[in-house]
């Protein structure tokens, strides 16, 4: 039996597909590189912009044939495209489907497995412990069997949903409310993940550092629970970074900031978005700072650690936003000089505030303008940015080989991505790698031990 896992959207999503491929693994299937050689096909689906959901729908349109052709095969539907909430209209649209699992939680298809007569006695007590593993927020096993011996960096989330509502954010609507992971379920799976071969950890949540807020162990706590969480990480043998993300201007502490820096393992990288350069704008997106607040962030992040490089989000094309406010945008970008931006153009998503209660009038032609211009001056910043590193040597965590290439590949403390040629087998390794180019997306570099 096969089983097969396409999946889009964020780093939360891949942790969930990797989750789930351990619990079929454990129930003997083994993963097939192709959805039309597969017994079990899964979906994991994003919405958080409409790109990503008509691929969901593209793809569920061509398997649509092979569920006509093979009925027997189990077809699911997962992640954000499903949610929390009612799923008849999905039913009613996409009949073909035969479960519709919510984001995080594969529980329907171990129930649905063993109805169909897929599972054996032995394997359905498998599946019924999977089951109760996950509902008491634990797992025995992280990472799926037949990726262990590849996975060098792994994502493991923390906190589930979100609370905070940003008027153009369907995240809360479509993974719930904000809810804490129990510390020993999230060390537990941390030592079991570094026991599988994972060099390095990073922490998930929509605003991890909210972590811990809403667990009764905390209250009360003097340091900020994300930082107590970090120290008991950093103690896990074996483990040799650890980074966390995504972090809100409004919830980093300075005692987080000095446990960045404090700590050895924890990597010096920061990922808290703007969303936009001007006041009016972050107001109607309900993210709670003005762009003052967000400059002295910055300041604060530099001053208390050494090297940090900081990652931002941004949205062009917000209701309302006009040429003026997305000037201040890009000057914003240009002052700062951020190590990475990721930059979107904003697309109305169902129940949002912003599609409530906001006209969305600015051009898709506008919005693309903007997003290249962002985009284009980011790479210019990055071109310098990354000149810098020219004759350096830098620490490179291995995780992968370009098969075209023929070359290693990994990456710095400070997320650069940095690519090597090298004999024998470098996976895992630490590499010294010394730059000889370098480009706003990559360094190339030699090896030197």
């Amino acid at each position: 039996m096969q089983y097969h896992i396409w999946t889009i959207g964020c780093q939360m999503n891949v942790a969930d597909s990797r989750r789930t491929a351990a619990g079929l693994e454990r129930l003997g299937y083994t993963p097939a590189a192709r959805a039309e050689d597969a017994d079990v096909i899964i979906l994991n689906t994003c919405v958080v912009r409409q790109q990503p959901e008509d691929k969901a729908v593209g793809r569920l349109n061509q398997l649509r044939r092979v569920k006509e052709r093979h009925p027997e095969r189990i077809l699911a539907l997962m992640g954000c495209m499903v949610g929390v909430k009612e799923t008849a209209a999905l039913q009613a649209r996409f009949p073909w489907v035969d479960v519709f699992l919510p984001p995080s939680d594969p529980t329907e298809l171990w129930a649905l497995l063993a109805e169909r007569g897929h599972l054996d006695e032995a394997q359905t007590l498998i599946a019924d412990a999977e089951a109760r593993r996950l509902a008491l927020g634990r797992a025995d096993t992280i990472l799926p069997p037949s990726e262990q011996a590849s996975i060098v960096s792994a994502h493991l989330p923390i906190v589930l949903g979100c609370s905070h509502a940003c008027t153009y954010c369907v995240i809360p609507y479509r993974r719930g409310a904000e809810r804490s992971r129990p510390p020993a379920a999230i060390l537990a799976e941390a030592r079991q993940m570094v026991a599988q071969g994972v060099k390095e950890i990073t922490l998930l949540g929509q605003i991890v550092d909210r972590y811990g807020y809403d667990l009764p162990e905390f209250a009360g706590a003097a340091e900020t629970p994300l930082v107590t969480l970090l120290r008991q990480m950093h103690e896990i043998e074996g483990l040799e970074r650890l980074r966390f993300l995504t972090s809100h201007p409004n919830w980093m502490t300075d005692d987080l900031l000095r446990a960045v820096a404090e700590l050895p393992k924890v990597c010096e990288h920061i990922e808290v978005p703007i969303q936009a350069g001007a006041d009016e704008v972050l107001a109607r997106m309900r993210r709670g700072y003005t762009v003052d607040d967000y400059r002295r962030l910055v300041a604060r992040l530099r001053e208390t650690i050494p090297g940090v490089s900081i990652a931002t989000d941004i949205i062009v094309g917000f209701p309302g936003e006009t040429e003026a406010q997305f000037r201040h945008t890009y000057e914003l970008l240009a002052e700062l000089k951020l190590d990475k931006a990721h930059i979107a153009r904003y697309s109305p998503r169902p129940q949002t505030v912003a599609t409530r209660t906001m006209t969305d009038d600015v051009p898709q032609e506008e919005k693309e303008r903007r997003r290249k211009a962002l985009d284009d001056l980011q790479a210019a910043v990055l071109e310098e940015l990354n000149a810098r590193y020219l004759g350096q040597t830098v620490a490179v965590l291995v995780e992968g080989r370009h098969v075209r290439q023929k070359r290693w590949f990994g990456r710095t403390r400070t997320e650069r991505l940095v690519f090597f040629p090298a004999e024998g087998n470098w996976l895992g390794r630490l590499a010294q790698v010394k730059i000889t180019w370098t480009g706003p997306w990559s360094l190339i570099g030699e090896i030197i031990r």
